[in-house]
């Protein structure tokens, strides 16, 4: 069933389902590539970025430089970024990762209930989640660094233009 959804899915575009802004944030368990466990619990106090994408999508890779940017200007005000790689093979996605240099904590979709709660279905989207455990936001499709900052700066790092 899962290898359906996920080859049904696409790059950019239909919205995220039932998570809205002001919405409580999911509890969630993920495990990182690296065998680290988070949970929602372990990341309270922090603002979380969680990023849907996958290797194949265009428009995830255009926005890894703006999400590397934001990431380094924000980590050291408690931006926690989790990228879900949504439906490949743990081995592709490792390559990938090391080829790259993503900075981020990348989880497999099958290592988390993330994707289900939100209801990923076309890639990129983000979800920022506040240090209150608020939805503060969601984007859905590349948009640079611009957009990403203003996400951000709904769950209170930066400054909305």
């Amino acid at each position: 069933m899962l290898a359906a959804v996920m080859a049904a899915a696409v790059c950019f575009g239909a919205p995220a389902g039932e998570i809205e802004r002001g919405d409580a944030a999911p509890r969630f368990v993920a495990k990182t590539l690296e065998g680290k466990r988070i949970t929602s619990d372990s990341l309270k106090g922090k603002v979380v970025l969680i990023q849907f994408w996958a290797t194949w999508c265009p428009y995830c890779k255009k926005d890894e430089a703006a999400l590397d940017r934001v990431t380094r200007a924000f980590e050291k005000d408690g931006l926690v970024v989790l990228a879900v790689d949504m439906g490949e093979p743990r081995r592709k996605v490792k390559k990938y990762v090391e080829e790259s240099g993503r900075p981020w904590k990348v989880v497999l979709a099958e290592d988390t209930t993330l994707a289900a709660i939100c209801e990923a279905k076309a890639y990129p989207l983000y979800v920022v989640i506040d240090r209150e455990g608020v939805v503060a936001g969601t984007r859905h499709g590349a948009a640079g660094e611009a957009a990403l900052r203003r996400l951000l700066a709904k769950a209170g790092l930066g400054e909305e233009e």
